[in-house]
Parts: structure tokens; C-alpha cells; sequence
């Protein structure tokens, strides 16, 4: 089981080159990956809070960095014309040599979407066509698509991504319709740890929904990983705030490194192919203390 972390969104008003810090903190801890969240604006206790653009950050973390994948967890479909969102993808796969994960999503923060100018409704259908023209384009490299919502006249993506078949797509929804759509094309899908009440039970109640739905999609369950986000909270830690995502209560894991590594293994026990830490507090000095729990996880 390979284990990411996800860095700071709005949890503090992290300076970009402690995020780059951050990520490198990532890399040299044993992190097989790194994930920053693609969002605009937060409405929070604290106030309006918004993280940088997703891309872009992507863009630096891939220059900055060398050996561990990076990605969206995940990227809103709605927030770029389709076709952009491909190049820029491909961009970020380029600058990191093939270490990208190309997370997508329909998005849910309906204040973002108002505040840039989206629009929010039917999100699924705009989605379905933006997920058309961005996996073809990355797989394929061209499309001519006509839409309700978007076009692609002729298009044509050149330079393509370095990686042969473009990079691997990951939805990050376990809504039956958004799966119905993605599982027949992606490489994984990922469910948030507020989806399914962060624990292992939980998750693997989720993945036999999922595979089933795999199977009637005409593909093998080992052919999609199945992956999650998993919260934990260090010492020092306040709760994470998530804005109007999910009012669900949820326990975050706590312990040692070993006691963390011991209940990390029940995830992979589930099947849990991918996971993404997230965690309270986010700083570098967590990161780097996250380290041990790694080496005691893949000393099992």
C-alpha cells in the first residue's frame, strides 16, 4: 500500500516556499506522494480563507522534487475549460517526468463556485462531457466534441504527457452516477475520509460497493485501485476545518509510529491500494515525524 500526504489547504496561511519545503519534507520521510486540494475559497470560523491555485502549485512541487508522484485530491473539472485542464495536466506530468496523478472531481463548495463565477448546476452532466474531452485528450492526444456544455472543436494536445497512455486518471467520488461514468476509463478511485467515517470497516464496506460496480463496468476489481483519504491527528492538533463539506463527526487515528503503522495496516488489509494522510496539525515538523511511522509500517 502505497501512503501520500496531503498538504495544507487552509488549515494556516502557509508561504510558497514553506509548501515547497513541505513537499521535499515529503519526499526525503518515505511519502510515495504528495497531494495538494484544488479549491478557491473557504468560509470558516477564522474567516475567508483560500489556498493557491492547484496547478500552478502542482507546476512548482513537480520542479522542486524528483522521485515521489504528486497530483489534485482532486481537481474540480468545472473550474477550467476541459481542454486547458488537459494541457495543464500534461504540463505537470512533463515537468515531473511521469509522477503525476490526475485526481478529478465535480466539485461540492457551491461558495467558491459563486465567488469565481462558476456555474454550480449540473455538475454531473458538465463533468461526464469535461471527463470526455480530458481523458481523450491525455490518452489520445486530439478530440472534436460538441457538447451541451463544452466544445472541442478540432483540438489538438501537443506536447503530450510523458507518460505513455497519458498519466492515470483517479475520481474522487463514490457517488454511483460520477462512478458510472469514470470506472469503465480511470486507474483508481478515492473516497474521503469523512465519506466513509474513517475507519477500515468503513472503507472496505465502501470498496465492495465499488467493485461490484467495477465487474458490471466490464473491468477486473484489480484493474481500479482502491483508494482513500485517512485523517490523523498528531499532537498539538485542534480539528480540521473543511468548510460546509460534511457535517459527519468522525474519530481520527492517534498513537505512536507504531501504533499508526498498526492501524494503517488495517487499510491495507481492506484492499486499500493508495491512501492519503491528512493531518492535524499540517506543519514540516509533522511531516518529518510521520517518518516513523513509514519505516515501521514497511517493516511489517
Amino acid at each position: 500500500m502505497k501512503i501520500g500526504v496531503q498538504l495544507p489547504e487552509v488549515e494556516w496561511e502557509v508561504r510558497f516556499p514553506e509548501l515547497i519545503a513541505m513537499a521535499q519534507a515529503a519526499e526525503t520521510a518515505g511519502f510515495d506522494s504528495v497531494w495538494y486540494g484544488d479549491h478557491l475559497l473557504y468560509e470558516l470560523e477564522v474567516g475567508h480563507r483560500g489556498p493557491w491555485e492547484a496547478w500552478t502549485t502542482l507546476a512548482a512541487l513537480a520542479a522542486s522534487t524528483t522521485t515521489i508522484e504528486l497530483g489534485p485530491l482532486v481537481a474540480s473539472t468545472s473550474f477550467h475549460a476541459p481542454p486547458m485542464l488537459a494541457k495543464m495536466a500534461a504540463t505537470v506530468d512533463a515537468i515531473s517526468q511521469g509522477r503525476l496523478i490526475v485526481g478529478l472531481g465535480a466539485g461540492w463548495n457551491k461558495r467558491e463556485y459563486e465567488a469565481f463565477g462558476f456555474p454550480y448546476d449540473y455538475r454531473v452532466s458538465r463533468f461526464e462531457e469535461a471527463f470526455t474531452i480530458i481523458r481523450t485528450l491525455l490518452a489520445d492526444g486530439e478530440i472534436d466534441f460538441h457538447g451541451t456544455y463544452y466544445e472541442a472543436d478540432r483540438c489538438v494536445l501537443h506536447q503530450r504527457s510523458p507518460t505513455p497512455g497519458g498519466p492515470p486518471l483517479m475520481v474522487g467520488s463514490i457517488g454511483e452516477r460520477m462512478l458510472g461514468i469514470t470506472l469503465p476509463h480511470v486507474a483508481a478511485w478515492n473516497v474521503w475520509w469523512a465519506d466513509y467515517g474513517n475507519t477500515a470497516a468503513g472503507f472496505a464496506e465502501q470498496k465492495a460497493r465499488v467493485d461490484e460496480l467495477i465487474v458490471e463496468a466490464g473491468r477486473a476489481v484489480d484493474d481500479v485501485d482502491a483508494t482513500c483519504a485517512v485523517l490523523v491527528q498528531l499532537e498539538g492538533g485542534g480539528g480540521r476545518q473543511m468548510g460546509s463539506y460534511s457535517a459527519n463527526t468522525v474519530d481520527p487515528l492517534r498513537g505512536s509510529p507504531a501504533e499508526l503503522a498498526e492501524q494503517l495496516r488495517a487499510w491495507q488489509s481492506a484492499g486499500a491500494k493508495h491512501i492519503q494522510l491528512c493531518v492535524d496539525p499540517i506543519t514540516r515538523d509533522s511531516i518529518e515525524w510521520l517518518g516513523d511511522v513509514l519505516t515501521e509500517f514497511r517493516q511489517a
